[in-house]
């Protein structure tokens, strides 16, 4: 008899590349290649430079490489690699109908085990696939936001085993490592709610730290609860509920579920900014001229973003609190044409215009459209001209949506976007090209590029 941990590490140490469909491994290296540019583009940000400079004045054996430079323990690579991919809040999404998380939050913990162990781009993406897999299944059988808990919590699981792969630890020891970070690490929904704070950013960073070195504990022999998942007070008595999942039929094609952001904002909001900036193209807005806008949303979106249960969106002072705003994300796109880092920097949230018009922007929840839920992202918008002009929009998805995926070109044109400025255009090519072709390179390799060294390619 196994207990469940015990079966899911048997799923996770078992998984080999040739498990890994042809279109699973392209979803993947895209989601790297799209998560590396919101990477990148954060490194400048307060946050991240408060991220390194805690990393470098505490130290460790510099075993892994931090992204724009420098080396250190593979839990403090996880911390800060992890953080530059999630401050943006640009990269990925997963939709299940109790819980949103974003899969990706796990590259920065899968690299780091992976460089540790000097695995190459194949044993990255198994890695990465054995992540978003847990990840997903845990969000859709065992979603935790209503009961008061953060999709962090089922990110411990994820993270831990996506680390345990990379780092080729058997059956036994990644049981451990899953037991013990899905034990210890169970967020709560605080984190995104009322008045938000820089943690909105680094909750599931602080987990990706934490599960690395759970799996770390768990190689050196370290043993966790077994029956974290279906024990007396385990996750499922003290915080899921009930709930079953049979990891001895799951495969690795989780990532085809996830979806891109087009814009950098919060993922329920992507179609309706899309809807936005497409009136305000077609019928040449003047945003001077919006005399209100009506946004009809499902009620996740209406929840999450729009007023609803989880606080008030119109009192916008922070980027955390900008990029989880619809009435400031509309706002913004109608002023600036577009919803991009520069749409959160602190003088453009505090402008008269921008916090003017997010007041005259209603949101609404619409039971039609909360029933096409989670298979559309489905909404309505009525933008009112003071010319007399009233502009209508319904749309079910965007660009990057699961149901209109956004292909290779679309996410290389965004992350060139993001590094290009940062990083310049050498950088930029030296990076796509090796996540293009991964599974043909060492991971060493990949990491050098990050770091901003060049390898000599003979």
């Amino acid at each position: 008899m196994f207990t469940e941990v015990e079966r899911l590490a048997k799923f996770v140490s078992s998984t080999r590349w040739e498990q890994v469909g042809e279109e699973a491994r392209e979803a993947l290296k895209l989601r790297i290649l799209d998560s590396l540019g919101c990477a990148i583009a954060a490194l400048d940000s307060d946050v991240l430079r408060a991220v390194r400079a805690d990393v470098e004045e505490l130290g460790g054996r510099p075993r892994c490489t931090l992204i724009g430079g420098g080396r250190t323990a593979p839990d403090r690579a996880a911390l800060h690699n992890a953080a530059a991919v999630r401050y943006l809040d640009f990269n990925d999404s997963f939709m299940a109908p109790g819980e949103t998380c974003h899969p990706s939050d796990n590259l920065g913990a899968v690299l780091a085990a992976v460089e540790f162990a000097g695995g190459d781009g194949r044993d990255l993406l198994v890695a990465l696939a054995a992540a978003y897999q847990v990840q997903c299944r845990l969000s859709e059988v065992a979603p935790v936001r209503a009961r008061g808990f953060d999709h962090v919590t089922q990110g411990a699981y994820a993270a831990a085993a996506g680390v345990a792969r990379g780092l080729r630890l058997d059956a036994a020891a990644t049981a451990n490592a899953v037991a013990i970070a899905g034990t210890a690490f169970n967020a709560l929904r605080v984190t995104r709610t009322g008045s938000l704070s820089n943690w909105k950013g680094l909750a599931y960073p602080n987990t990706a730290f934490s599960a690395v070195h759970a799996a770390f504990l768990a190689r050196a022999g370290i043993t966790g609860p077994a029956e974290v998942f279906e024990g007396n007070k385990g996750f499922k008595e003290a915080i899921a509920g009930p709930f079953s999942l049979d990891w001895a039929t799951e495969d690795l094609e989780a990532v085809r579920r996830t979806s891109v952001k087009r814009f950098n904002a919060e993922f329920h909001s992507q179609s309706v900014l899309e809807a936005v900036l497409e009136l305000r193209r077609e019928a040449a807005i003047d945003a001077g001229l919006v005399e209100r806008v009506g946004l009809d949303v499902f009620q996740v979106a209406y929840d999450i973003i729009g007023g609803g249960e989880e606080g008030d969106k119109r009192s916008v002072r922070t980027k955390e609190e900008a990029d989880h705003s619809l009435p400031y994300l509309v706002a913004a796109a109608l002023l600036d044409g577009q919803v991009l880092p520069a749409q959160y920097a602190p003088d453009r949230i505090a402008r008269d215009d921008v916090q003017d018009l997010l007041r005259r922007i209603d949101v609404r929840p619409a039971a039609d459209l909360s029933s096409r839920f989670p298979a559309e992202h489905a909404c309505r918008v009525r933008i009112e001209l003071r010319d007399g002009r009233v502009l209508t929009r319904e749309q079910s998805g965007y660009r990057g949506f699961v149901t209109r995926p956004a292909g290779w070109d679309d996410v290389e044109e965004k992350f060139r976007r993001l590094v290009v400025p940062a990083a310049g255009e050498a950088a930029a090519d030296r990076i796509a090209g090796l996540v293009r072709g991964l599974e043909r390179v060492r991971v060493a390799e990949l990491s050098s590029a990050l770091a901003g060294g060049v390898e000599d390619d003979g």
